[in-house]
């Protein structure tokens, strides 16, 4: 599927889900260079000689809009869902995809009905959240190029699989990676035991008809496991170049 760049999907004044859907499609350029990045020696499928690179993705339609005064672990801001705990590794892949440590992690999602706070009252999304910060947050690596955030299980939206964004930077604060999570989907998975809360799976879009993921999704596909009563751990190794 051919990536299209967010801002040019965009029409002023359009209210239309199939916007929403336009604007959600894959960016063809790194997010701090304006070029493509795949690593060392690339592929089309982004495997560079030393290990594969997370894939470009949009930050919108709802991109955190003051991201450094989010610098916190747990990110539900009082959202009720099942609680899941987000574990992530950034690796470089410009050093055999050893650990990034030092760099700053952006995480930011939907909540349980499909909704993003600092948006709303519009066509996109009609519920006001402009003035709360829920399911939005930042954090430094450790030596093991790992963060962890305690949040809820995401909802859904029409036109978009369930899915977190990640926006990686390095230590001086220059964007290294936009990218974003893809969850398991099948019998048994967390995703169908969670069901889309009270919203139920009617008219959810798989990652396999994503706009997003559905040109290829492996090296965003997490881990999740649990259930409603302890909650769920999602797990991903992202390598960026650094």
């Amino acid at each position: 599927m051919e990536r299209k760049n967010f801002l040019k999907s965009l029409m002023v004044g359009a209210v239309s889900s199939s916007v929403l859907v336009q604007a959600c499609q894959k960016e063809s350029a790194d997010a701090s260079t304006g070029s493509a990045t795949t690593g060392t020696t690339t592929s089309s499928s982004g495997t560079s000689s030393s290990c594969t690179v997370a894939p470009t993705e949009t930050e919108g339609p709802f991109p955190t809009k003051v991201p450094a005064s989010y610098i916190r672990s747990d990110i539900t801001d009082g959202r009720t869902g099942y609680k899941m705990t987000v574990n992530i590794v950034i690796t470089n892949s410009n050093n055999s995809c050893n650990a990034l440590a030092n760099a700053m992690v952006d995480i930011w999602h939907c909540d349980s009905e499909g909704n993003y706070s600092e948006y709303g009252g519009s066509g996109m999304q009609a519920t006001n959240y402009t003035t709360v910060h829920f399911l939005r947050g930042r954090q430094t690596t450790n030596s093991s190029g790992a963060v962890a955030f305690t949040s809820i299980f995401p909802g859904w939206y029409s036109g978009r699989a369930t899915h977190i964004h990640v926006h990686v930077y390095n230590s001086s604060g220059t964007s290294l990676k936009v990218t974003q999570i893809a969850f398991p989907e099948g019998t048994g998975t967390a995703l169908s035991i969670v069901n889309g809360y009270n919203k139920g799976m009617t008219g959810y879009i798989t990652n396999a008809n994503d706009n997003v993921f559905s040109d290829g999704y492996s090296t965003e596909l997490a881990s999740v496991s649990g259930n409603k009563t302890d909650g769920f751990v999602l797990n991903i190794t992202l390598a960026v170049p650094a």
